[in-house]
């Protein structure tokens, strides 16, 4: 568990309330790999500044919902829209979409031969056509705020799992994203270090961040979430606030679900 802000009463600090502005709306959507149908008939949509969790049993599709938002995955058919405009397929508009939609995956994804510094520089220089003192000041702010700045000129390879995966929320942030998506951000990580990670994604989380987080730690989806969405089997079976989804499910399969894992 993270330890979380607290307000004057000595309760953790929750997230931001969301502005009820939907940013990301999927609808209808479906996805198949071969005979596979991976995601049936999804709908939901995450307003502005709200953090959505999204939980469920493997292969019910999570990681999969997550790659669709910024067309990682290609859909077979429904919708997708972003801040209003419908996902673009290929080119410059697709390019612009991955800037403005951050991602941080399972496995880091650094650039193994380049430093900490120069991993979170490099968006903004080559996409965003930044100057590189401009990109260098936000890089080392962005990689104080996640409590690494001492690691900038070292190589992914000479940090810990939690530091490399601070560094790529870091990378991601210096996009100045409107939104990001996190596939599973802590499940490669030693347990000793989970923690350092979600402590930075409740900061974001505070501060109004649009999120998305596919996550096996349900102690973030309780105190960081605006909403906890439970798939399984390729659908969305049901999504409620979290205190409301943990302590009264209402499906069958979402009982189960949590029977399983918060009794160990």
């Amino acid at each position: 568990m993270t330890s979380l802000d607290k307000d004057e009463t000595g309760a953790a600090a929750g997230p931001e309330t969301p502005t009820g502005d939907p940013l990301i709306v999927l609808d209808g959507v479906n996805k198949w790999f071969g005979s596979l149908h991976v995601l049936r008939e999804v709908n939901v949509a995450v307003d502005r500044g709200e953090v959505v969790v999204v939980i469920g049993p493997s292969g019910s599709g999570k990681s999969t919902l997550c790659r669709t938002i910024n067309r990682l995955e290609p859909i077979n058919s429904g919708s997708i829209t972003f801040d209003g405009r419908p996902l673009p397929a290929e080119g410059k508009a697709l390019a612009r979409l991955r800037s403005e939609v951050g991602m941080v995956f399972q496995s880091f994804n650094l650039f193994a031969h380049k430093t900490i510094l120069e991993n979170v520089m490099l968006g903004p220089v080559k996409v965003r056509k930044e100057k590189s003192d401009v990109a260098r000041d936000r890089a080392f702010a962005l990689l104080d705020r996640v409590g690494i700045r001492d690691q900038a000129d070292k190589y992914p390879a000479q940090l810990s799992g939690g530091q490399q995966q601070r560094a790529a929320i870091a990378r991601a942030l210096a996009m100045q994203p409107k939104a990001l998506l996190f596939d599973e951000p802590t499940s490669a990580l030693d347990p000793e270090m989970v923690g350092e990670v979600l402590e930075v994604m409740t900061s974001l989380a505070r501060e109004g961040m649009t999120m998305v987080v596919v996550t096996h730690e349900m102690g973030f989806a309780r105190h960081a979430a605006n909403r906890v969405v439970f798939m399984a089997d390729g659908q969305l079976v049901e999504q409620a606030a979290p205190n409301e989804f943990f302590t009264n499910p209402q499906s069958e399969r979402a009982k189960d679900f949590l029977s399983k894992i918060l009794t160990h």
